[in-house]
């Protein structure tokens, strides 16, 4: 009679997971990392220089201004310290959580590139009001007559890609955060299998005992009650012994 060879399914399942499991840990801290940058480039962005106005000679108070990103864009600061509480928050999320937390992220992100854009796409105005700190002139046309000239600094470059990389960071938490491995179940006695089926079904080992059939029918059929097993005081002191000892009294 030919050997019947035993089904090697779950160990393929499980080696194909083992050798999955790196990779989706490794995206997991790839889209944190991400996230973390991007709200520390947009932080960072905040509190440097962005523009460096020049004034004319009317302006006889100064005649160069500079201007910060929190002047500039005020909510980038609040912004970017979301974005870091959003990237803790998603470390230790659920599934269901982590695309709800993906999802704000992206929002965040977006606004980011909104508030620098909108600084860059009109720099002048940007600056008003650290212009008319530093002038005591007021309104948007006196302002105007007062500027020379603007020149844009690296910093409202670098929120730029903060807020890119937030986005992308987000959307790629909303794509791949179900593959990111989920608690473990190093101390789980039963799982569930993706069908619905506890770990012995899937693997095809049964919990109870095998039992020979004429057996368990005779059993069955026997409805005679068990006689109670009476132990005398001598039998229970020597088991007592035996236990104390670590010895089964049932063997």
């Amino acid at each position: 009679m030919a050997d019947v060879q035993p089904d090697e399914q779950p160990d393929e399942v499980a080696t194909e997971e083992d050798a999955a499991r790196p990779v989706n840990r490794r995206s997991k801290y790839v889209a944190l990392l991400a996230l973390v940058a991007g709200s520390g480039f947009t932080l960072l962005s905040s509190t440097q220089t962005w523009f460096s106005v020049h004034l004319t000679d009317v302006a006889s108070h100064a005649t160069t201004v500079g201007v910060a990103g929190s002047a500039a864009a005020p909510a980038l600061t609040a912004l970017a310290l979301a974005g870091l509480a959003l990237t803790a928050a998603l470390a230790i999320a659920g599934p269901v959580f982590r695309i709800v937390l993906a999802l704000l992220g992206v929002l965040l992100g977006v606004s980011v590139l909104i508030s620098s854009g909108s600084a860059l796409g009109d720099a002048l105005r940007a600056s008003s009001s650290a212009i008319t700190a530093a002038t005591g002139v007021a309104g948007d046309a006196s302002v105007r007559k007062l500027v020379d000239a603007v020149d844009v600094q690296f910093w409202p470059w670098l929120a730029v890609v903060g807020g890119a990389l937030i986005v992308l960071a987000s959307a790629a938490v909303v794509v791949f955060s179900r593959l990111w491995p989920g608690s473990s179940r190093k101390y789980q006695t039963r799982f569930a299998g993706e069908d619905g089926r506890d770990a012995s079904a899937v693997l095809g080992v049964s919990d109870a005992p095998e039992t020979d059939d004429e057996e368990a029918r005779a059993v069955a059929e026997d409805d005679t009650p068990a006689e109670p097993v009476v132990l005398d005081r001598d039998t229970a002191i020597d088991s007592w012994d035996e236990l104390s000892r670590g010895d089964d009294p049932t063997r």
